[in-house]
């Protein structure tokens, strides 16, 4: 089927996000060359075709105390994760990924043509953060029936969430084996078009629709919405 499974199931076209690419590549509201558009619309269409787009995520319950995050399988601190997750009792840790197929694509325009290739690394980070939206959204659904309501994702390396618990999320969600995300001594992930996440559960309802770059603290970022 291709074209990311036609939208994975959904029969739907994959709804891209333009302004997203567009930020990716620095974009600050100047005109975009008619060239620049067609390359930015080829390259969608090579990625729809060699994405292969999986996620997994488990529940956890949740313990703060003396601003301590226990998470079961990992205890840390931050200030910004622990404002993120007030209220809940429950988290949801989530992975994703491309697949292995994007980071091919990625490297074969690195080493032919490096125009195409910096178009390629916008939108497949845009293309993550889409995906990621949809499913998080499923599960926002999916636990709100139960009663639960969930917080927006937060990974590591926002604010002031160490990235090192990449290692226990990459280790909890057993992601080398359920979907072939493996972690290098640097904290990189493989295929790099992968995330990790944290998600809250409260039975108190929140109006929050802060995340991504609103939520983190790193105001200096140069892609920062």
């Amino acid at each position: 089927m291709d074209r990311i499974e036609k939208w994975l199931g959904t029969g739907k076209c994959f709804p891209w996000n333009d302004k997203e690419i567009l930020r990716y590549l620095g974009h600050r509201g100047q005109e975009i060359p008619e060239n620049v558009d067609k390359l930015i619309q080829e390259c969608k269409r090579e990625l729809e075709q060699a994405a292969a787009a999986r996620s997994v995520w488990r529940e956890y319950p949740l313990n703060i105390q003396d601003h301590v995050l226990d998470m079961t399988f990992v205890q840390t601190r931050s200030k910004n994760l622990e404002k993120n997750l007030k209220d809940c009792q429950q988290i949801l840790v989530f992975g994703a990924t491309l697949g292995s197929g994007v980071d091919i694509l990625l490297h074969r325009y690195g080493r032919l043509k490096m125009s195409r290739a910096v178009v390629l690394q916008a939108a497949s980070a845009a293309m993550l953060e889409t995906y990621c939206d949809w499913k998080n959204e499923a599960l926002r659904q999916e636990y709100q029936e139960k009663g639960w309501y969930m917080r927006p994702r937060f990974s590591p390396g926002y604010g002031d969430f160490p990235l090192e618990c990449q290692k226990e999320i990459g280790a909890a969600l057993e992601m080398s084996k359920r979907i072939g995300v493996t972690l290098t001594d640097s904290l990189l992930m493989a295929p790099s078009k992968s995330v990790t996440a944290v998600m809250g559960l409260s039975r108190k309802p929140r109006i929050c629709s802060v995340q991504g770059c609103e939520a983190c603290g790193k105001e200096d970022c140069a892609y920062r919405r």
